[in-house]
């Protein structure tokens, strides 16, 4: 039994992986995997299922905000979750409510029960990720850092494929595929994590989970989305009264909390820590925002048909992956103001000329190329901005810190994807009602608008440090002396 324990343990000194480390790791990636695949397949085809719903844009958009969402509001549910029921039966709930729900998303019979099902289906896939990275942290161990880039994969392969599937799906079968294309691999993935995910729970003291906190964020923020899209009616103004009350009372609520708090609202207060989230808000929002509109102007205002749009989305995915790998090294070299703020100048200026090819016209010599820039230009903001808000907090305040980046970066994209799309659907109206206003016209302010939100998270890198502890091996020395 003892040599038995001590050849993986002989192996990993010598630079082997155990075998099952890489067994867990992609049982594991790929539920996370799935999950981020659905959402960008989803999001890229949002006029068709306008069309065949008979929905407007403003509430199509739904089906994208309520899975984002729900998807966000649930983080906090997963550290509780997991000290009571276990990390591998939480991940196979999840994935069982995941695969169920996409069979339901696919029954739907109006935009409405569509969009319901699609919340359902965030609460389950919110939790996918973040297990898969548990996951993989606890079997790997010391040798996490080997691992870890493999959690990036569903985020880098996602924005590729997404599009593709989506336009084949669209181009020779009904939009219901969308989501019934999840049973065949969900079964199987359920299958694969029976079989290779470990067990047990871990032996740490259970944590808190901050309800009251949860029972004010969560309405809240559905209140103010709502509210935002129906702003011109009495009861959009009553629901964004309400969001205001409820969002307050939440605020003054985590105050006394401390640090049992849903959030922990000291950390904002950090400049480094501050700077970080509103990067990641902006600069995520923007992200998901974008994947909205550019589908949307191709079919509609360009007339490019579902399948080609697919394969012309594809640079997005691949100027993310080009860039990704990099980062490390880029980090270390340029430091992290300068690599964040050159990322969201990029995405920026890469996203300038969609306000040409509004008035001027479908040009695929432009519209290739900017989109490949916009991918690496989003793909070098996440990673040293995010690196900069871990190394900034002591190590006792990382599970709050994670908690509260990440539900602050995932708010972003319900946020600013309704924020757009509910402009364009103004300004369509607006260009229509009005003598020689065109669709053309529309789409070139909702692009402003798109470049504007880039233009805010260019701001906000400008305030992160020059250097951060833990990226590219700054000595403390420097990290101080880039942050002041």
């Amino acid at each position: 039994m003892s040599d038995e324990r001590a050849r993986p343990t002989a192996g990993r000194a010598a630079g082997q992986l155990d075998p099952s480390i890489w067994k867990v790791s992609a049982v594991a990636m790929l539920g996370s995997l799935l999950a981020q695949l659905d959402a960008t397949i989803v999001n890229v085809s949002l006029s068709s299922l306008a069309t065949d719903l008979h929905a407007s844009l403003s509430t199509i958009q739904w089906v994208t905000s309520g899975y984002l969402l729900a998807l966000t509001l649930v983080l906090p549910l997963n550290g509780w979750l997991v000290d009571r029921i276990g990390a591998k039966a939480l991940y196979l709930w999840c994935f069982s409510a995941f695969t169920l729900t996409s069979a339901l998303c696919g029954l739907a019979w109006s935009a409405p029960s569509l969009i319901a099902f699609r919340v359902l289906q965030g609460v389950s896939g919110g939790l996918l990720a973040p297990m898969a990275q548990m996951m993989i942290a606890r079997v790997a161990g010391q040798q996490m850092a080997r691992v870890i880039g493999y959690a990036a994969v569903p985020v880098l392969l996602a924005p590729i494929l997404g599009p593709v599937v989506a336009g084949a799906i669209l181009q020779h079968a009904s939009w219901r595929w969308l989501f019934l294309v999840n049973l065949p691999v969900g079964v199987l993935a359920l299958a694969l994590a029976v079989r290779f995910l470990p067990g047990g729970r871990d032996d740490a003291r259970r944590r808190e989970l901050d309800w009251v906190g949860l029972a004010l964020l969560s309405p809240g923020l559905v209140l103010f989305l709502y509210g935002a899209e129906r702003i011109g009616s009495a009861i959009g103004v009553a629901a964004i009264a309400c969001s205001a009350l409820l969002l307050a009372a939440f605020l003054r609520f985590e105050q006394y909390k401390g640090e049992h708090a849903l959030i922990d609202l000291k950390l904002f207060r950090a400049r480094v820590f501050g700077a970080a989230a509103g990067t990641q808000f902006l600069s995520n929002g923007a992200m998901y925002a974008g994947q909205m509109l550019i589908p949307v102007f191709l079919i509609q205002a360009c007339g490019r048909s579902p399948g080609e749009m697919g394969w012309l989305l594809a640079p997005l995915g691949l100027g993310m992956l080009v860039t990704y790998p990099s980062m490390g090294a880029l980090t270390s070299r340029f430091g992290v103001r300068r690599l964040a703020a050159a990322g969201a100048l990029l995405a920026l200026f890469a996203t300038l000329p969609f306000v040409f090819l509004a008035l001027a016209g479908y040009d695929p010599y432009v519209l290739v190329p900017a989109l490949f820039l916009r991918g690496m230009g989003q793909s070098a903001i996440g990673a040293p901005s995010i690196t900069a808000a871990y190394a900034s907090v002591e190590r006792r305040n990382l599970p709050m810190a994670t908690t509260s980046l990440n539900i602050v970066q995932r708010l972003g994209g319900p946020a600013f994807t309704t924020l757009c799309t509910l402009f364009l659907a103004w300004r369509l109206q607006a260009e229509s009602a009005s003598i020689g206003g065109t669709q053309a016209s529309a789409y070139a302010w909702a692009f402003g608008l798109l470049c504007a939100l880039h233009a805010a998270s260019v701001v906000t890198t400008l305030w992160l440090p020059l250097w951060s502890a833990g990226a590219g091996g700054q000595p403390a020395g420097a990290a101080r002396s880039g942050s002041r």
